[in-house]
């Protein structure tokens, strides 16, 4: 009579399973964390474009820890701090400095006359002109001893590749004649004509320029002061860090400019929008009317596991009677 054999009984086979288990979970977190890595890239990539979009409009403008003035109780005498740090690649700090030095050569008796300034803000380059030097009062209309600067600065600004905003503002002064009824007309109509001026004899490309006006809601000074009242009445232009490229403009170019000023009247009742938070926009000039094409959206870890689960769940299509044995 043979002797029955005994067997030996593994009983660590469960940790294959469990090493199998722990690596497939190991790859799984893998994915996830690279997934999350690319999609917060994208999200920086679209936050970017954003910011410098608004910006490249002044939309941005009260965004920066200066304080919103109230829309009751009259115009605010906070000040606009413009020499914040600006957000921007080594490459455009070189440039921008490069060109402050090049207009602070260029336009040193003005300077020193404090009737323009050269200053590099969290918006870019601004090339602030007092209006006391450049305009009547009351008028948009650049005096002609003024011409030859603003031809120089222009010389400058025309071999620049960034897009330039420019701005008017104004005091808190109250305008009624027979050109403008408000400060909102008279600063949009400042900026309009510097603009159509460096269009006319600098050849600036329309598609880099944009004018606006913000009356007296972004001051710089106290209007409680005639001295703060003078450094109020100003045009700023400024050279943002951002360049328009063919490719990103979507409207159709039209053959004169188009204006379209907003006031606090008109625009909003003043408990849905403050003044200081509105701008005239002048859009100069538009873009083509080719659409960008938009990218399709990243295929991810879980849209490929749910098609192939989908692939080999997906129920086989019934058979004809006439075919079944």
């Amino acid at each position: 009579m043979s002797k029955r054999k005994h067997e030996h009984v593994n009983h660590e086979r469960w940790l294959i399973s469990y090493a199998d288990f722990i690596t497939l979970l190991f790859a799984f977190f893998v994915v996830l964390f690279s997934t999350s890595q690319s999609d917060r890239k994208k999200v920086q990539q679209v936050e970017y474009s954003i910011h410098s979009a608004f910006q490249t409009m002044g939309v941005f403008a009260l965004a920066s820890g200066t304080p919103n003035p109230q829309a009751a109780g009259g115009p605010s005498n906070a000040s606009i701090i413009m020499g914040d740090d600006l957000d921007a690649s080594p490459k455009t700090m070189a440039d921008l400095t490069k060109m402050k030095s090049q207009l602070d050569t260029l336009l040193s008796t003005e300077i020193a006359h404090k009737t323009v300034s050269v200053k590099v803000g969290r918006d870019g380059l601004i090339i602030s002109l007092r209006a006391a030097g450049f305009f009547e009062s009351g008028s948009a209309k650049p005096i002609l001893t003024s011409k030859h600067t603003l031809l120089a600065i222009g010389s400058a600004l025309a071999i620049t590749p960034y897009d330039v905003r420019i701005e008017g503002h104004t005091d808190n002064v109250p305008i009624h004649n027979g050109a403008y009824q408000s400060n909102w007309e008279l600063s949009t109509g400042r900026a309009t004509e510097l603009t159509q001026l460096f269009i006319e004899n600098n050849h600036l490309v329309p598609a880099h320029l944009s004018a606006a006006g913000y009356a007296e809601y972004h001051p710089i000074a106290s209007n409680a002061t005639e001295a703060g009242r003078n450094r109020n009445r100003r045009v700023d232009i400024i050279v943002i860090p951002h360049v328009t490229h063919h490719e990103e403009m979507w409207m159709e170019k039209p053959k004169t400019s188009s204006i379209a000023v907003k006031n606090g009247a008109s625009l909003a009742p003043t408990n849905l929008a403050t003044p200081a938070a509105l701008s005239a926009v002048v859009p100069v000039a538009a873009a083509p009317s080719t659409p960008r094409s938009i990218p399709p959206p990243p295929f991810s870890f879980f849209q490929a596991l749910h098609a192939t689960v989908a692939k080999f769940t997906k129920p086989s299509p019934d058979v004809p009677l006439a075919e079944k044995r």
